[in-house]
């Protein structure tokens, strides 16, 4: 079984062909990383390098599963593929976690809390420390002990800055919300990277067989690792230094959610000896794209060195667009992708990308009044969505009842009368007596809950315990939760809820989508014992996996939603100082790492501008407004600095004011005239 490397540019031969020790790939926009990883792993298997001794690491699922497939198919072997280690760091933490559970004293059912999990924990920690104080956003408490745990900073030593309200409100509620974590049996993601770097440092026979077990690793995206990740990387290959990365410092715009960027930087201190290969030819854009990309990037000082080029031709400038106001601006963009259309465009040849939700609004608008498809990406995901997670609740608490988060969930929906003051006494029951919530459910009374409440609480028990009873005896899974899902009238309560009966069959087959997830688990041979993974597995579902085909529109996406995406046409809107580099990237000392928009520094907003210019494989344009509305007045609007770096000649300038005032609607004016009667 041979691998032909010949197939590769000479930088892409040499990374994918090296054997033993550490190696950094630089692979700029465009420039096949993906096609390096799947040849170097194909390579190793045609070497003999057995497959189970080899784990690649990507960030997303469907990054994973791609690169298992084109395996498959380079070595024409889909057997030998489905062999290999191949997903993200969540789901690597999560299959270690679940091996060396034993040496850590966890249950076999442990559940894993996505982020709307943690911050329900969060809640209730907050709740029993200040009464549910409403003054603080949870989500940026959250971050904050995410940013805490990747740092290795534990709840006993996180100080915080004291002025800090927000720091302040953390250090009490860490340690509760970590108590919380534990007495549920639960990790969230950030522990699903901690914890095996904690195992494997406190006990080196783990270690040992970690290492010894993936002989070779690879990173995807290095430049989107954090401190933790690092770490989890280090101990795997401390052995063997076998270890390749691939990512671009240049496209590094995660720091607000914890990646360092000197992990790729300082890679041959990190791992001395690495070689380093650099992958500049690209094969998605034209010249003029690749020039503007390099000349913006070139000014950000502590970078790896390195030019795209590309054999595709010089091909169109790129149309500087100038309006007056963000409405002129938006609606000439939606004549503009009209016209590319009528020339021969589809219509998801096309995408708008911007720096901050918030300027999509009056594009939308725009386009829904010119009858422009489009999808958006960065929605609600599947998963995430409130009846699917109810439904994956009843699931999780029939499988674990110590899963105390997704039981109060579900212990009152459909409304069946158990309120907060019942839940209350029962929690102080279960406190007072060292029991689990479950348990004291099975005390009702002893809890001082009576009456209704306590009927309510029987029959929703039972209803648990059927099901529970259900998955532990093998009965078929899809027919026993659809058998809770009517016991509960899950339907009936869906319908009575929604807006319209449009809006409740929507919700509805939100959950026979979960149910047809369900079979097609079912439909692999799964037994019932493998169902909790099952589920802590969807939890995993990464959020940038819903880039999904949406059909023939156009797409519109933050950019930084956009990284790893490209396309034929691309719109950059709102080119102006405060949008692009965000206003929070000037003003140092007004910036919040937990902001929204996640602003960092002005040299993460010149990537984030690079990553945008280079999903443009054929025709780029980069608008601008010169006055948009704040607080109520017009205020006149600076070109972005970025903007100004692009050489000219590689810019059409489009002055729209001025177009439009050159425009004569000759229909317009003869029908104004008609109104007259010049014979008088």
């Amino acid at each position: 079984m041979a691998v032909d490397l010949s197939k590769l540019n000479p930088p892409q031969r040499e990374a994918a062909g090296h054997g033993g020790g550490p190696i950094l790939v630089l692979a700029g926009a465009g420039s096949g990383k993906t096609r390096v990883i799947t040849f170097r792993i194909a390579n190793l298997l045609a070497q003999g390098i057995p497959a189970r001794a080899i784990c690649a690491v990507t960030f997303t699922n469907k990054a994973a599963e791609e690169m298992r497939e084109r395996i498959g198919h380079l070595l024409n072997d889909k057997k030998v593929a489905d062999e290999l280690t191949i997903g993200t760091f969540h789901a690597l933490g999560l299959q270690i976690l679940r091996y060396e559970r034993k040496a850590l004293g966890l249950p076999r059912g442990f559940a894993i809390y996505d982020q709307s999990d943690q911050l329900g924990a969060l809640r209730e920690a907050m709740r029993h420390l200040h009464d549910g104080d409403r003054r603080y956003d949870v989500k940026a408490i959250q971050t904050r002990i995410s940013l805490a745990k990747n740092a290795f900073i534990g709840p006993e030593e996180y100080k915080g800055n004291p002025a800090d309200d927000y720091d302040a409100m953390t250090v009490q509620v860490y340690p509760k919300y970590q108590e919380t974590l534990r007495s549920c049996a639960a990790f969230d993601f950030d522990d699903l990277i901690v914890e095996p770097v904690r195992l494997f440092q406190k006990d080196a026979e783990v270690k040992r067989r970690w290492s010894e077990r993936f002989h070779y690793v690879m990173v995807d995206e290095f430049q989107d690792t954090n401190k933790a990740q690092l770490r989890m990387v280090q101990e795997l290959v401390s052995m063997h230094g076998n270890l390749c990365v691939v990512g671009d410092d240049d496209q590094s715009i995660y720091s607000w959610r914890g990646a360092d960027p000197t992990n790729i930087l300082t890679f041959d201190r990190l791992f001395p000896g690495a070689k380093i290969v650099k992958l500049e030819q690209n094969y998605r854009s034209t010249k003029s794209i690749l020039t503007a990309a390099n000349e913006v990037i070139g000014n950000n000082k502590d970078r790896h060195g390195k030019t795209l080029w590309s054999q595709l031709g010089d091909g169109e400038l790129i149309t500087h667009a100038v309006a007056k106001t963000p409405e002129d601006e938006a609606k000439w963009i939606a004549n503009e992708i009209r016209r590319l259309v009528k020339e021969g465009r589809r219509w998801s040849d096309i995408a708008i990308l911007y720096r901050s939700n918030i300027q999509s609004k009056i594009v939308e608008e725009e386009l829904r009044t010119a009858e422009v498809p489009y999808v958006m990406y960065g929605g609600q995901q599947f998963f995430e969505r409130k009846e699917v997670k109810d439904v994956i609740a009843y699931m999780r608490v029939a499988l674990n009842p110590r899963d105390e988060l997704a039981l109060r969930r579900v212990l009152n929906y459909p409304a069946r009368g158990i309120g907060a003051t019942t839940v209350d006494k029962l929690v102080l029951h279960a406190q007072a007596n060292q029991k689990t919530l479950w348990e004291a459910l099975g005390e009702a009374e002893a809890a001082g809950v009576h009456g209704g409440a306590k009927t309510a609480i029987g029959e929703f028990v039972e209803i648990v315990k059927k099901l529970g009873n259900a998955f532990e005896s093998g009965h078929n899974v899809v027919e026993s939760t659809k058998n809770m899902i009517e016991d509960i009238k899950l339907y009936d309560d869906l319908k009575q809820a929604a807006a319209s009966m449009s809006a409740a069959q929507r919700r509805i087959d939100n959950v026979t989508g979960l149910l047809n997830s369900l079979e097609r688990w079912a439909a692999k041979g799964k037994g019932n014992r493998e169902l909790a993974a099952y589920l802590r597995a969807l939890s995993l579902d990464s959020g940038d996996d819903s880039k999904r085909e949406g059909g023939d529109k156009i797409v519109m996406t933050t950019l930084h939603g956009a990284k790893g995406l490209e396309f034929p046409v691309c719109f950059m809107i709102g080119l102006e100082e405060e949008l692009l580099p965000h206003a929070r990237t000037l003003n140092p000392q007004a910036t919040d790492v937990m902001d929204a928009d996640h602003a960092t520094d002005v040299s993460e907003e010149r990537r984030l501008c690079y990553v945008g210019i280079t999903r443009a494989q054929r025709k780029l344009y980069l608008t601008r407004a010169c006055t948009r509305i704040s607080r109520g007045r017009a205020m006149q609007r600076t070109p972005s600095r970025f903007l100004l770096e692009i050489p000219d000649e590689l810019l059409e300038i489009r002055d729209l004011g001025e177009e439009a005032r050159q425009q004569v609607p000759a229909d317009e004016v003869k029908n104004f005239f008609a109104n007259f009667n010049f014979d008088d």
